[in-house]
Protein backbone atom coordinates (compact mmCIF):
# COMPACT_ATOMS: atom_id res chain seq x y z
CA UNK A 1 0.00 0.00 0.00
CA UNK A 2 1.20 3.55 -0.64
CA UNK A 3 2.82 5.29 2.28
CA UNK A 4 1.47 8.70 1.35
CA UNK A 5 -0.30 10.04 4.41
CA UNK A 6 1.21 13.50 4.02
CA UNK A 7 1.46 13.82 0.24
CA UNK A 8 -1.58 16.07 -0.01
CA UNK A 9 -0.47 18.25 2.91
CA UNK A 10 3.21 18.68 2.09
CA UNK A 11 3.83 22.45 1.56
CA UNK A 12 5.78 22.31 -1.69
CA UNK A 13 6.40 25.30 -3.98
CA UNK A 14 8.69 25.96 -6.89
CA UNK A 15 12.14 27.18 -5.89
CA UNK A 16 15.12 28.87 -7.43
CA UNK A 17 17.66 26.45 -5.94
CA UNK A 18 17.22 22.78 -5.12
CA UNK A 19 18.76 22.92 -1.63
CA UNK A 20 17.13 26.05 -0.27
CA UNK A 21 13.81 25.18 -1.92
CA UNK A 22 13.85 21.76 -0.24
CA UNK A 23 14.87 23.19 3.14
CA UNK A 24 12.19 25.90 2.93
CA UNK A 25 9.54 23.22 2.44
CA UNK A 26 10.94 21.07 5.25
CA UNK A 27 10.96 23.99 7.70
CA UNK A 28 7.37 24.77 6.75
CA UNK A 29 6.39 21.11 7.16
CA UNK A 30 7.87 21.08 10.68
CA UNK A 31 6.11 24.33 11.62
CA UNK A 32 9.30 26.35 12.04
CA UNK A 33 9.81 30.03 11.23
CA UNK A 34 9.96 33.49 12.75
CA UNK A 35 7.17 35.57 11.25
CA UNK A 36 5.49 32.65 9.51
CA UNK A 37 7.28 30.10 7.28
CA UNK A 38 10.62 31.45 5.98
CA UNK A 39 10.99 32.30 2.31
CA UNK A 40 13.62 30.63 0.16
CA UNK A 41 16.02 33.57 0.22
CA UNK A 42 16.05 33.60 4.01
CA UNK A 43 16.67 29.85 4.12
CA UNK A 44 19.58 30.12 1.67
CA UNK A 45 21.07 33.03 3.59
CA UNK A 46 20.83 31.40 7.02
CA UNK A 47 22.65 28.38 5.63
CA UNK A 48 25.74 30.56 5.26
CA UNK A 49 25.77 29.19 1.74
CA UNK A 50 27.42 31.97 -0.26
CA UNK A 51 30.57 30.80 -2.04
CA UNK A 52 32.29 30.77 -5.41
CA UNK A 53 34.08 28.02 -7.33
CA UNK A 54 35.43 28.43 -10.86
CA UNK A 55 36.94 25.66 -12.99
CA UNK A 56 37.86 25.46 -16.66
CA UNK A 57 39.19 22.15 -17.93
CA UNK A 58 39.09 20.10 -21.11
CA UNK A 59 38.22 17.12 -18.89
CA UNK A 60 34.79 18.59 -18.18
CA UNK A 61 31.80 18.86 -20.49
CA UNK A 62 30.99 21.60 -20.84
CA UNK A 63 34.61 22.62 -20.18
CA UNK A 64 33.53 25.18 -17.57
CA UNK A 65 32.10 24.89 -14.08
CA UNK A 66 30.96 27.91 -12.09
CA UNK A 67 28.98 27.62 -8.85
CA UNK A 68 28.10 30.28 -6.31
CA UNK A 69 27.33 28.25 -3.19
CA UNK A 70 29.33 26.28 -0.67
CA UNK A 71 29.35 22.51 -0.28
CA UNK A 72 27.71 21.97 3.12
CA UNK A 73 24.49 23.99 3.05
CA UNK A 74 22.36 20.92 3.83
CA UNK A 75 24.35 20.36 7.03
CA UNK A 76 25.05 23.95 8.03
CA UNK A 77 21.48 25.25 7.92
CA UNK A 78 19.85 22.71 10.28
CA UNK A 79 22.89 22.81 12.58
CA UNK A 80 22.82 26.60 12.80
CA UNK A 81 19.12 26.45 13.67
CA UNK A 82 19.70 23.97 16.51
CA UNK A 83 19.08 20.72 14.65
CA UNK A 84 21.17 17.58 14.23
CA UNK A 85 22.15 16.13 10.85
CA UNK A 86 23.39 12.64 10.01
CA UNK A 87 24.78 12.24 6.49
CA UNK A 88 24.27 8.63 5.45
CA UNK A 89 26.08 7.15 2.42
CA UNK A 90 26.42 3.65 1.07
CA UNK A 91 27.08 1.77 -2.15
CA UNK A 92 24.36 -0.75 -1.28
CA UNK A 93 21.04 0.25 -2.97
CA UNK A 94 18.96 -1.82 -0.52
CA UNK A 95 20.55 -0.13 2.47
CA UNK A 96 20.16 3.30 0.89
CA UNK A 97 16.47 2.74 0.18
CA UNK A 98 15.89 1.39 3.70
CA UNK A 99 16.96 4.75 5.14
CA UNK A 100 14.42 6.60 3.02
CA UNK A 101 11.66 4.06 3.68
CA UNK A 102 12.26 4.14 7.45
CA UNK A 103 11.99 7.92 7.53
CA UNK A 104 8.77 7.83 5.54
CA UNK A 105 7.32 5.06 7.70
CA UNK A 106 8.00 7.33 10.69
CA UNK A 107 6.06 10.14 8.99
CA UNK A 108 9.08 12.25 8.03
CA UNK A 109 10.02 13.46 4.51
CA UNK A 110 13.49 12.34 3.39
CA UNK A 111 16.06 14.68 1.81
CA UNK A 112 18.36 12.89 -0.65
CA UNK A 113 20.68 13.45 -3.63
CA UNK A 114 19.78 12.38 -7.16
CA UNK A 115 21.56 12.83 -10.49
CA UNK A 116 19.39 15.08 -12.67
CA UNK A 117 20.05 12.96 -15.78
CA UNK A 118 18.45 9.91 -14.12
CA UNK A 119 15.30 11.68 -12.91
CA UNK A 120 12.80 11.04 -15.74
CA UNK A 121 10.58 14.05 -15.09
CA UNK A 122 13.48 16.49 -15.68
CA UNK A 123 14.18 15.20 -19.20
CA UNK A 124 17.81 16.36 -19.30
CA UNK A 125 20.97 14.72 -20.60
CA UNK A 126 23.48 16.76 -18.61
CA UNK A 127 24.60 14.84 -15.55
CA UNK A 128 24.87 16.59 -12.18
CA UNK A 129 24.93 14.33 -9.17
CA UNK A 130 24.36 16.74 -6.27
CA UNK A 131 20.71 17.61 -6.84
CA UNK A 132 18.56 17.79 -3.70
CA UNK A 133 15.11 16.24 -3.83
CA UNK A 134 12.67 15.24 -1.10
CA UNK A 135 10.90 11.88 -1.06
CA UNK A 136 7.49 12.24 0.60
CA UNK A 137 5.96 8.82 -0.06
CA UNK A 138 6.34 5.48 -1.76
CA UNK A 139 4.35 2.54 -3.11
CA UNK A 140 6.39 -0.65 -3.26
CA UNK A 141 3.52 -2.54 -4.91
CA UNK A 142 3.67 -0.11 -7.84
CA UNK A 143 7.46 0.37 -7.43
CA UNK A 144 7.09 4.15 -7.22
CA UNK A 145 8.47 6.95 -5.06
CA UNK A 146 6.69 10.28 -4.63
CA UNK A 147 9.22 13.07 -5.05
CA UNK A 148 9.16 16.88 -4.78
CA UNK A 149 11.73 18.96 -6.65
CA UNK A 150 12.28 22.71 -6.71
CA UNK A 151 12.04 22.59 -10.52
CA UNK A 152 8.51 21.10 -10.66
CA UNK A 153 5.33 22.40 -9.02
CA UNK A 154 3.64 19.00 -8.77
CA UNK A 155 4.57 15.86 -6.86
CA UNK A 156 6.44 13.52 -9.21
CA UNK A 157 6.02 9.73 -9.41
CA UNK A 158 9.47 8.22 -9.96
CA UNK A 159 10.04 4.50 -10.59
CA UNK A 160 12.14 3.04 -7.79
CA UNK A 161 14.69 1.67 -10.27
CA UNK A 162 15.17 5.15 -11.80
CA UNK A 163 15.52 6.65 -8.34
CA UNK A 164 18.13 4.02 -7.47
CA UNK A 165 20.11 4.92 -10.60
CA UNK A 166 19.92 8.62 -9.71
CA UNK A 167 21.17 7.77 -6.23
CA UNK A 168 24.11 5.66 -7.44
CA UNK A 169 25.53 8.08 -10.00
CA UNK A 170 29.27 8.58 -10.30
CA UNK A 171 28.92 11.78 -12.35
CA UNK A 172 30.44 15.20 -11.68
CA UNK A 173 30.90 16.70 -9.17
CA UNK A 174 30.94 13.56 -6.95
CA UNK A 175 29.33 10.13 -6.54
CA UNK A 176 25.86 10.29 -4.99
CA UNK A 177 26.35 7.06 -2.98
CA UNK A 178 22.65 7.01 -2.02
CA UNK A 179 23.31 10.12 0.10
CA UNK A 180 20.52 10.67 2.61
CA UNK A 181 20.26 13.52 5.14
CA UNK A 182 18.62 12.37 8.37
CA UNK A 183 17.66 15.64 10.04
CA UNK A 184 16.30 16.10 13.55
CA UNK A 185 14.83 19.60 13.62
CA UNK A 186 14.66 21.62 16.86
CA UNK A 187 11.29 22.33 18.53
CA UNK A 188 11.90 26.08 18.08
CA UNK A 189 14.38 28.34 16.32
CA UNK A 190 17.09 30.62 17.76
CA UNK A 191 16.80 34.40 17.60
CA UNK A 192 17.03 35.60 14.02
CA UNK A 193 19.83 38.02 14.96
CA UNK A 194 21.97 35.16 16.27
CA UNK A 195 21.32 32.89 13.32
CA UNK A 196 21.87 35.59 10.71
CA UNK A 197 25.07 36.95 12.31
CA UNK A 198 26.61 33.48 12.25
CA UNK A 199 25.50 32.92 8.67
CA UNK A 200 26.94 36.24 7.49
CA UNK A 201 30.29 35.45 9.11
CA UNK A 202 30.33 32.07 7.38
CA UNK A 203 29.45 33.60 4.00
CA UNK A 204 32.25 36.14 4.29
CA UNK A 205 34.67 33.43 5.40
CA UNK A 206 33.71 31.24 2.44
CA UNK A 207 34.83 34.06 0.17
CA UNK A 208 37.89 35.35 2.01
CA UNK A 209 39.36 32.06 3.23
CA UNK A 210 37.60 29.18 1.45
CA UNK A 211 38.17 25.63 2.60
CA UNK A 212 39.32 22.93 0.19
CA UNK A 213 35.90 21.25 0.58
CA UNK A 214 33.80 22.61 -2.26
CA UNK A 215 31.13 21.36 -4.65
CA UNK A 216 33.53 21.65 -7.58
CA UNK A 217 36.44 19.42 -6.65
CA UNK A 218 39.78 19.95 -8.39
CA UNK A 219 40.09 18.62 -11.94
CA UNK A 220 43.41 17.61 -13.47
CA UNK A 221 45.03 20.42 -15.46
CA UNK A 222 42.15 22.73 -14.58
CA UNK A 223 42.21 26.48 -14.25
CA UNK A 224 40.42 26.92 -10.95
CA UNK A 225 40.07 28.77 -7.67
CA UNK A 226 37.67 29.40 -4.76
CA UNK A 227 36.19 32.47 -3.12
CA UNK A 228 37.42 35.97 -3.97
CA UNK A 229 40.38 34.45 -5.76
CA UNK A 230 37.92 32.64 -8.02
CA UNK A 231 36.19 35.81 -9.18
CA UNK A 232 39.56 37.45 -9.88
CA UNK A 233 40.71 34.38 -11.80
CA UNK A 234 37.42 34.26 -13.71
CA UNK A 235 37.79 37.91 -14.78
CA UNK A 236 41.38 37.29 -15.91
CA UNK A 237 40.64 33.99 -17.61
CA UNK A 238 37.65 35.20 -19.59
CA UNK A 239 39.85 37.90 -21.10
CA UNK A 240 41.76 35.10 -22.85
CA UNK A 241 38.70 33.41 -24.37
CA UNK A 242 38.86 35.51 -27.53
CA UNK A 243 41.91 33.44 -28.52
CA UNK A 244 39.84 30.23 -28.59
CA UNK A 245 38.28 28.66 -31.71
CA UNK A 246 34.74 29.84 -32.51
CA UNK A 247 33.04 26.59 -31.50
CA UNK A 248 34.83 26.41 -28.13
CA UNK A 249 34.15 30.09 -27.45
CA UNK A 250 30.49 29.64 -28.28
CA UNK A 251 30.18 26.66 -25.94
CA UNK A 252 31.90 28.50 -23.09
CA UNK A 253 29.66 31.56 -23.45
CA UNK A 254 26.51 29.44 -23.60
CA UNK A 255 27.64 27.48 -20.53
CA UNK A 256 28.49 30.66 -18.66
CA UNK A 257 24.96 31.98 -19.13
CA UNK A 258 23.50 28.66 -17.97
CA UNK A 259 25.65 28.39 -14.86
CA UNK A 260 24.81 31.92 -13.75
CA UNK A 261 21.09 32.01 -14.46
CA UNK A 262 19.72 28.56 -15.24
CA UNK A 263 21.55 25.97 -13.15
CA UNK A 264 19.32 26.20 -10.09
CA UNK A 265 20.96 29.37 -8.83
CA UNK A 266 17.90 31.49 -8.21
CA UNK A 267 19.41 34.00 -10.67
CA UNK A 268 22.59 36.03 -10.42
CA UNK A 269 24.72 33.03 -9.30
CA UNK A 270 22.80 32.65 -5.99
CA UNK A 271 23.38 36.32 -5.12
CA UNK A 272 19.72 37.17 -5.74
CA UNK A 273 18.64 34.61 -3.14
CA UNK A 274 21.15 36.16 -0.73
CA UNK A 275 19.75 39.63 -1.44
CA UNK A 276 16.22 38.40 -0.69
CA UNK A 277 17.39 36.74 2.50
CA UNK A 278 19.28 39.78 3.74
CA UNK A 279 16.25 41.96 3.03
CA UNK A 280 14.07 39.59 5.06
CA UNK A 281 16.53 39.63 7.98
CA UNK A 282 16.54 43.43 7.80
CA UNK A 283 12.72 43.45 7.87
CA UNK A 284 12.58 41.13 10.86
CA UNK A 285 15.30 42.94 12.83
CA UNK A 286 15.23 46.54 11.60
CA UNK A 287 19.00 46.36 11.18
CA UNK A 288 20.31 49.00 8.76
CA UNK A 289 23.66 47.29 8.11
CA UNK A 290 21.78 44.18 6.97
CA UNK A 291 19.60 46.29 4.68
CA UNK A 292 22.82 47.64 3.14
CA UNK A 293 24.10 44.08 2.70
CA UNK A 294 20.88 43.29 0.83
CA UNK A 295 21.59 46.20 -1.50
CA UNK A 296 25.17 45.04 -2.15
CA UNK A 297 23.98 41.47 -2.78
CA UNK A 298 21.42 42.74 -5.28
CA UNK A 299 24.12 44.78 -7.09
CA UNK A 300 26.37 41.74 -7.20
CA UNK A 301 23.55 39.56 -8.52
CA UNK A 302 22.81 42.11 -11.23
CA UNK A 303 26.47 42.15 -12.25
CA UNK A 304 26.48 38.39 -12.76
CA UNK A 305 23.14 38.53 -14.57
CA UNK A 306 24.47 41.17 -16.96
CA UNK A 307 27.46 38.92 -17.71
CA UNK A 308 25.11 36.01 -18.43
CA UNK A 309 22.88 38.08 -20.72
CA UNK A 310 25.85 39.41 -22.67
CA UNK A 311 27.24 35.87 -23.00
CA UNK A 312 24.07 34.46 -24.58
CA UNK A 313 22.82 37.51 -26.49
CA UNK A 314 20.66 36.19 -29.30
CA UNK A 315 21.41 36.59 -32.99
CA UNK A 316 24.98 37.66 -32.20
CA UNK A 317 28.18 35.82 -33.11
CA UNK A 318 30.33 34.79 -30.11
CA UNK A 319 33.12 37.06 -31.34
CA UNK A 320 30.74 40.00 -31.07
CA UNK A 321 29.81 39.11 -27.48
CA UNK A 322 33.11 38.40 -25.83
CA UNK A 323 34.29 42.01 -25.47
CA UNK A 324 31.11 42.96 -23.59
CA UNK A 325 31.42 39.93 -21.31
CA UNK A 326 35.07 40.73 -20.54
CA UNK A 327 34.15 44.31 -19.61
CA UNK A 328 31.31 43.22 -17.33
CA UNK A 329 33.43 40.49 -15.73
CA UNK A 330 36.15 43.01 -14.92
CA UNK A 331 33.71 44.74 -12.53
CA UNK A 332 32.78 41.60 -10.63
CA UNK A 333 35.81 41.38 -8.25
CA UNK A 334 35.00 44.80 -6.78
CA UNK A 335 31.30 43.94 -6.46
CA UNK A 336 32.14 40.67 -4.69
CA UNK A 337 34.56 42.36 -2.30
CA UNK A 338 31.98 45.02 -1.38
CA UNK A 339 29.44 42.28 -0.75
CA UNK A 340 31.81 40.46 1.59
CA UNK A 341 32.60 43.67 3.50
CA UNK A 342 28.90 44.46 3.86
CA UNK A 343 28.18 40.98 5.25
CA UNK A 344 30.95 41.42 7.80
CA UNK A 345 29.48 44.76 8.87
CA UNK A 346 26.01 43.27 9.12
CA UNK A 347 27.28 40.39 11.26
CA UNK A 348 28.90 42.85 13.68
CA UNK A 349 25.74 44.94 13.85
CA UNK A 350 23.44 41.96 14.47
CA UNK A 351 25.76 40.45 17.08
CA UNK A 352 25.74 43.76 18.96
CA UNK A 353 21.94 43.88 18.83
CA UNK A 354 21.62 40.26 19.97
CA UNK A 355 24.06 40.80 22.83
Amino acid sequence: MPVNAFIQDYPHRLGGHCGSGAMRDLLHWHGLGWDGPPNEGLVFTLGGALGLSFLRSSELFPPLYLVGRGADFEIDLPTRLGGVVQVLTTDDPAEGWSWVRNELDAGRPSLIWGDIAELPYLRVQLQMSRHDIVVIGYDEDEQLAYVVDNDRAEVQKVPLDALARARSSTAFPQPTRHCTYRITWPPSLPAIEEAAAGAFIQCAGNMRDPSQHSIAGPATAAVGAEGLKAVALFADDIATWAELPDDELGLLLFSLGAFIEKAGTGGGLFRRLLADGCAEVARLTGDQATAEAATEAARCAQGWTEAARAAVKRDTHPRSRIDDVVLIASRLPELELRLVESLESAATSLAAADG
